[in-house]
């Protein structure tokens, strides 16, 4: 007898796939339903309104504001009276402003930022599991309350709360820039509307961090605890460096809230427009781009509503690279560990290179990855 064996034909070897559920040879088709293609088709319909809404924005404020931004404004009649006069172009207008913006709802963020970030720690890994519930609801509530709610609660509570401080801190801190000035006697001042704007900003930065938080993973803090570590300690060295970009990235979106807040500010801060970093004086405050189109577009005509469109257009702008940069912060850290390169790439790399005699042999054995738990 022979000893050769048969040699199966190539195409009996070949893999035809997963076979048919219904029993025949070929691969298995997933079969397209319309309850699948209608609820694809309403998915990819969303995604696409967002976009077009945006650009729809975009371009309404681009068109609005045109008139206004390509105006000589030193010779123009319209321009020259009501909220827009005084100013020689647009962008002389719309700077102070700019800088009054970001001035009230940074020191807003410095004043809520760390309130909020305590809170959300307080929940995650201090507060009883019921304490914690209520107490995540409760500030979860506050994102419902309208802004003209804050904004009376501000007049009636926080301007006369806040005049002792303010009279003690122009006393006794008067020669810093942010405390000089004559002290207000009503409250009207930026310190008030930054305190309201804090308070608005802390649901949105105290239900973010709170989340990132209780993601940290579990074996790394019962880790740091069985090192001998505190639990301050577990959270300043397990905690903290795993929710770092997500509290950066929450903060900045507590800063888009407060920049296009506007009934608060347009109620509690007697403002003037001008660059201004005084934050204990009246009618030396900077005034915000929202409330100043709330105070003054009712009034204004034509061209001048161009104008304050085109300060609103400003505002957009603004606020989209706040939200860009938060997305651009999350995005750039939770993908940073797959940018890595396996540490087998750079022996594989050694082992490619030629060696003469015997000692290619070695090369390539020692390249074999063994370091993953594997044989030679």
């Amino acid at each position: 007898m022979s000893n050769t064996e048969a040699v199966p034909s190539p195409s009996a070897t070949v893999s035809s796939g997963p076979r048919s559920p219904l029993g025949g040879s070929g691969p298995a088709r997933v079969k397209s339903r319309p309850a699948d293609r209608i609820f694809f088709g309403l998915s990819f319909a969303s995604a696409v309104s967002i976009m077009v809404i945006l650009a729809g924005v975009a371009l309404f404020l681009i068109v609005q504001a045109a008139p206004a931004i390509a105006a000589n404004w030193s010779s123009n009649t319209d321009l020259n009276s009501g909220p827009t006069s005084g100013y020689a172009s647009f962008w002389a207008y719309v700077g102070p402003l700019i800088w009054g913006t970001l001035w009230v709802s940074l020191f807003a963020l410095i004043l809520g930022a760390p309130v909020a970030i305590g809170i959300a720690l307080f929940i995650s890994h201090y507060a009883p599991r019921r304490i914690a519930g209520v107490l995540g609801y409760l500030i979860d509530l506050l994102a419902a309350v309208p802004s003209i709610v804050f904004g009376l609660w501000g007049i009636i509570v926080i301007r006369p709360l806040l005049l002792p401080l303010t009279d003690w801190l122009n006393q006794n801190l008067g020669w810093i820039p942010i405390f000089s000035g004559q002290a207000s006697t009503t409250g009207s001042t930026i310190l008030s509307g930054a305190v309201v704007l804090a308070v608005m900003i802390l649901p949105i930065i105290s239900s973010i961090s709170r989340e990132i938080f209780l993601q940290t993973p579990r074996l790394h803090e019962e880790a740091a605890l069985a090192l001998g570590a505190t639990k301050w300690e577990m959270i300043k060295l397990a905690v903290f460096p795993y929710a770092r970009s997500g509290v950066v990235s929450a903060t900045l979106l507590g800063l888009g809230r407060a920049l296009g807040e506007t009934m608060a500010i347009a109620l509690i801060i007697s403002p003037s427009i001008e660059v201004s970093t005084r934050i204990l004086t009246e009618g030396q405050n900077s005034q915000t781009i929202a409330a100043n189109i709330a105070l003054n577009f009712p009034i204004a005509n034509p061209l001048q509503r161009s104008a304050l469109i085109g300060t609103g257009l400003m505002l957009f702008v603004i606020s989209l690279a706040v939200n860009m940069l938060a997305r651009f912060i999350v995005s750039r850290t939770s993908s940073g560990s797959t940018r890595r390169k396996p540490r087998t790439a750079k022996v594989s790399a050694q082992a490619e290179q030629p060696v003469s005699g015997a000692t290619s042999t070695s090369s390539a054995s020692i390249a074999s990855p063994r370091s993953e738990g594997g044989t030679a």
